[in-house]
């Protein structure tokens, strides 16, 4: 297969741009996934398109990780929890999206992703402090199940796992949205690899295409880490509600077209 030169600079730029949106509060998905959907020649097979878009999507997710890293105190136990429940997840989902129709998928997430963000909206001190509600076991058993089933759907669907891994950690467990957004990070470099490791074995990725977009998402994440360390979690929420409506607007607009 062969992609023509301004079509693969097109998807240059969109692996830039969700480089960026990924690292600072996730839903990079929503603009390099669709993206690829439309570059790539009519005939790509789903699984190769989702596993490229899993190659550029781990590079700028890893520097992204790295930069949060270096700014915001993790606490290792934790993020081992969540990342662990990612890792099965991801890997189960990868391995089902052969076999389980996405479409049902797309009308439950529409209705959640509504919800929390309203939810959100209509509470400005949310996520704004870091106040975990629950300590040791407790909240272990709870990161993992949330790396659990959002990796899952990882590894089936993709777009906006970044995002509602910060859902989940801001509303079910009470970090600040900086704090969430560096586990989100760590969680779904997991779910990346996971799916990566999957796809590769099955041998469906464009690696070409993939490495290529790589070193733009890469870019893109680095300087959206360091933007939203520079600006804390305030900065995080505003990016994170203008992400939700888009990537809101984006699933209804496939939830109509499944019943056209």
């Amino acid at each position: 297969m062969t992609v023509p030169l301004e079509v693969l600079a097109l998807l240059v730029v969109a692996a830039l741009v969700a480089g960026w949106v990924d690292a600072v509060v996730g839903g990079g998905g929503l603009i390099q996934l669709p993206s690829l959907l439309l570059g790539l020649p009519s005939d790509t097979p789903v699984a190769t398109i989702a596993g490229t878009n899993k190659v550029s999507s781990f590079a700028g997710t890893l520097t992204a990780a790295t930069a949060y890293l270096r700014s915001v105190r993790v606490h290792w136990q934790q993020a081992l929890a969540i990342m662990a429940g990612a890792c099965a997840g991801s890997a189960g989902g990868a391995r089902l999206v052969q076999f389980l129709p996405r479409q049902w998928f797309t009308p439950i997430v529409l209705v959640v992703l509504v919800g929390v963000g309203v939810f959100t909206l209509r509470r400005p001190a949310l996520g704004v402090e870091n106040r975990v509600r629950h300590q040791g076991r407790a909240l272990h058993l709870r990161l993992l199940l949330i790396g659990l089933l959002i990796g899952c759907y990882d590894g089936a669907v993709g777009p906006g796992t970044g995002t509602f891994f910060v859902i989940a950690l801001v509303s079910l467990i009470g970090y600040g949205f900086l704090e969430a957004s560096a586990l989100a990070k760590l969680a779904n470099l997991t779910t990346n690899a996971a799916a990566i490791a999957v796809f590769w074995i099955h041998g469906v990725i464009w690696w070409r295409v993939g490495l290529v977009m790589a070193a733009a998402n890469l870019t893109g994440g680095w300087i959206g880490a360091r933007m939203a360390v520079r600006h804390g979690s305030r900065f995080v929420r505003k990016v994170f509600l203008v992400t939700v409506a888009g990537l809101a607007v984006k699933l209804a607009w496939d939830t109509v077209a499944q019943f056209r």
